[in-house]
């Protein structure tokens, strides 16, 4: 059995919503201005360490305009191309980039099976509302938060209100340059 982990950039008000600003968003574009060679390799072997990406419908498509296309000497691009990628969609008929499969139908079960498989954990990046799913059934069993010291003001939250309670307990703590803090939790047994 291998875990789901959940791997997001925050901001301090919890703001999800376009961290690298690709999305044009109000409330996005807050990123970049801290990022370290650190947090490259913080998210590097993160992705070194799962065998499966788990990734909504609008990540999905954004990652599949950018990455097939790149390549890096570090091998991430490599990484993030040749890893399988599961999408569950009700709008989407075929998927493009290479590796990827769509999982049409109930979330839970479908998430439930690929947890059952062997191998290392699937990583789930983005994706506000496939997140808010798995967290909903309880599917999550790593919640990654690279905190950035920022608020701004406004956007989509990774919990938002109406959410239901859920207790965790912080696992690690890794702070990183620049005022970025990892906060690592699981759910509380």
């Amino acid at each position: 059995m291998r875990d789901l982990v959940v791997s997001e950039f925050v901001t301090l008000d919890g703001v999800m919503e376009d961290p690298g600003g690709n999305e044009k968003s109000p409330y996005g574009g807050w990123s970049f201005q801290f990022w370290s060679d650190e947090a490259g390799k913080y998210k590097f072997d993160e992705l070194l360490a799962a065998d499966a990406l788990l990734l909504g419908r609008k990540t999905y498509e954004g990652f599949a305009q950018a990455w097939p296309s790149r390549t890096d000497e570090a091998g991430f691009a490599d990484r993030m191309n040749g890893l399988p990628k599961y999408v569950p969609s009700t709008t989407l008929s075929r998927l493009e980039w290479n590796n990827s499969q769509l999982i049409k139908g109930d979330l839970a079960p479908a998430v439930r099976k690929l947890k059952e498989e062997s191998g290392q954990y699937i990583l789930v990046a983005g994706s506000c509302e496939l997140v808010r799913g798995l967290l909903r059934h309880d599917l999550v069993d790593e919640l990654r938060l690279m905190v950035h010291p920022i608020v701004v003001g406004g956007g989509k939250r990774i919990f938002p209100d109406g959410i239901d309670r859920k207790t965790l307990d912080l696992a690690d703590a890794k702070p990183l340059p620049a005022g970025v803090v990892v906060l690592t939790y699981k759910p509380k047994k």
